[in-house]
């Protein structure tokens, strides 16, 4: 006896609200990978052009700064937005394999910016001798900001698939 899967319907108002959040979650994935872009073609080589301790000076108030709800929303809202967007799109399709893979290459950047960026951050901030500080910091910390800056631009490009593909029904 054969079975056939028959598709699952939805209401035109989950439809839209699952069309929402999936475009919120591009939106916050942009916009978390322009902090890095910003980061890897203004800020950093600005700095590079700095002295050790107005490096160190800069770059601890930064850090700093950073770390305020403007900043946060976009980059905790686009895991969430991104997950809540692969659950409304539970009955599969393309979109959702696209919105996946971006769910997993935002994981990605989290376990980057915790495993990296943060810990090289809190060396900086109890750092006492700036020019060691620097030597210490600044290579390894360009190079996985340049690592979560692929791995954002990478998602948002599936992000932004996903809302194609979505688009074509």
């Amino acid at each position: 006896m054969k079975t056939t899967r028959q598709a699952k319907q939805t209401s035109p108002a989950t439809e839209s609200a699952a069309g929402a959040v999936l475009g919120a979650a591009a939106v916050a994935t942009g916009l978390t990978a322009g902090v890095w872009f910003a980061y890897a073609c203004s800020v950093m080589p600005a700095l590079a052009r700095s002295d050790a301790r107005t490096y160190v000076e800069v770059m601890r108030n930064i850090n700093d700064v950073i770390q305020n709800p403007l900043f946060f929303t976009p980059f905790f809202g686009a895991l969430l937005l991104t997950a809540a967007a692969a659950w409304q799109l539970r009955a599969g399709g393309r979109a959702r394999g696209w919105t996946l893979a971006a769910l997993l290459l935002y994981v990605a950047v989290l376990a980057v910016t915790s495993a990296a960026n943060v810990p090289l951050n809190d060396a900086l901030a109890a750092a006492t001798d700036p020019a060691q500080a620097r030597a210490a910091f600044e290579g390894p910390w360009v190079a996985w900001n340049d690592v979560r800056g692929v791995l954002t631009v990478a998602g948002f490009g599936c992000l932004l698939r996903a809302l194609a593909v979505r688009a074509r029904g």
